[in-house]
């Protein structure tokens, strides 16, 4: 329990792991056994000693000050945030007062805690925004964005001639040029300024040789590849919703400039994905009063895990602003007003067939989304040959799991949840089929984190 007196269950604290490694470590270092000198504050703040496997102990401190984003430290040569001992630690929190002790936090961990919630503070004041906003050069900006968009241009139309290249001369040449011809194409579009460009050229690279039918996937790709880049060279011409998506698609970057929409957010799901250089976080994010699926994305680079992490399961009240782009669900995370704190309410659940109506409706207004967010309202977790499927309770559809999702524990914690009963599902439905994130059983209960 914090200091506002909100109960945190393991799987709230397990949700915030970085990867499924430190999810199992930390459980491992969530009984009193490695603890010493373990303490809270009514302040926020959670510290104490863990045992290694050299002769200093590591010392952790967790600042849930501000509980909806929560910070760690810890002395161990971890570069995860959280590590598994600040996994650990909150999970020997969770348990009770009576393994983790109110007192007053040692010098180490109140010097740490002070200087982050000043820094906090400094960042959000207004004096320091204002700032920032009257030095900037609006001249200035607005030639530094012709000089990027010129680049984008350039590199758009190199990747143009190249896809002409690749077609003239048969897709069974992607797989004799090898990885290496990808690669250069992708750093052609990093120096063209054109992130989202070089992305994609990377996941083409990928493909070849993947299997049966990769030379149908290649040509897909190339074929969504082409689009983004002929929509970008003619974005004049596109209504303003579809020219944002495809600046946002190429990768400019745009602020988050929609009115803010204040409500009691629930906490879905948080994940983390890696490419090598960055590791990407989504939570999603459900508005209990609007409705509305919100998508909230941090970054952590070098091997660093991003620092924005929200307790799932939980709701905060909060303002969320909108980024532009037609049917975008990325948001930012604006003021918040008081801690999370468990709420009774689940986002409304649907049929599979309007899942993937849903998924087709959104398409026409980004021809490159992967997926969208969708609750199921009743299914059950089935095995489907090979693979396995989310059938509907009431109809005869259902939904397969994508590749990712059968290979990930969360598979058997939602049959374990279901039992052959329905259950409902949150997650991501797409061409690949259904990647579930979250559930719930019929009845009463807490939302099960399944990523």
């Amino acid at each position: 329990m914090t200091q506002q007196g909100v109960c945190w269950t393991a799987d709230q604290v397990l949700a915030l792991a970085p990867d499924s490694a430190s999810r199992t470590a930390g459980r491992r270092l969530g009984t009193a056994g490695p603890w010493s000198e373990a303490g809270s504050s009514v302040e926020g703040t959670v510290w104490g000693l863990c045992k290694g496997s050299g002769t200093t102990a590591y010392r952790t401190v967790v600042d849930l000050a501000d509980a909806s984003a929560p910070a760690f430290r810890c002395s161990c040569p971890s570069r995860k945030a959280p590590c598994k001992h600040a996994l650990g630690l909150l999970l020997l929190w969770s348990a009770g007062d009576r393994a983790v002790p109110r007192g007053k936090a040692p010098e180490w961990a109140e010097q740490w805690s002070a200087e982050r919630r000043t820094r906090t503070e400094r960042r959000r004041g207004p004096d320091d925004a204002g700032a920032r906003t009257g030095a900037a050069d609006p001249e200035a900006a607005r030639r530094r964005a012709e000089r990027r968009a010129e680049r984008v241009t350039a590199g758009a139309a190199e990747l143009e001639q190249r896809l002409t290249d690749l077609l003239r001369g048969g897709l069974a040449s992607a797989e004799r040029s090898g990885h290496g011809l990808w690669e250069e194409t992708a750093a052609r579009m990093v120096d063209a300024q054109a992130p989202g460009l070089a992305s994609r050229v990377r996941e083409l690279g990928a493909l070849p040789g993947t299997g049966p039918s990769w030379p149908v996937r290649l040509l897909e790709e190339c074929a969504l590849l082409h689009l983004l880049g002929r929509g970008w060279l003619r974005r004049e011409l596109l209504p303003e919703g579809l020219a944002a998506t495809v600046r946002s698609r190429v990768g400019l970057p745009a602020p988050a400039d929609g009115p803010p929409v204040r409500d009691r957010w629930l906490v879905l799901a948080q994940y983390d994905t890696t490419d090598g250089r960055l590791t990407t976080r989504r939570v999603w994010l459900y508005g209990t009063d609007s409705g509305r699926t919100a998508l909230l994305l941090s970054y952590g680079a070098a091997g660093r895990a991003p620092e924005l992490a929200l307790p799932v399961g939980l709701a905060l009240d909060a303002e969320l602003s909108g980024y532009p782009g037609a049917g975008q669900p990325r948001a930012a995370l604006g003021e918040r007003f008081s801690p999370p704190a468990p709420t009774p309410v689940r986002p409304a659940g649907t049929t599979t067939a309007r899942a993937l109506a849903g998924y087709g409706e959104a398409l026409r207004d980004d021809p490159w989304l992967d997926s969208v967010p969708v609750t199921l309202g009743r299914v059950i977790p089935a095995p489907d040959g090979d693979g396995w499927q989310l059938a509907d309770a009431d109809q005869d559809t259902a939904l397969p799991l994508t590749p990712a999702a059968r290979s990930r524990p969360g598979l058997w914690r939602l049959v374990a949840l279901s039992g052959g009963a329905p259950v409902r599902v949150f997650g991501e439905c797409g061409h690949q089929g259904f990647t579930p994130l979250a559930a719930w059983p019929e009845g009463p209960g807490a939302a099960v984190p399944l990523c």
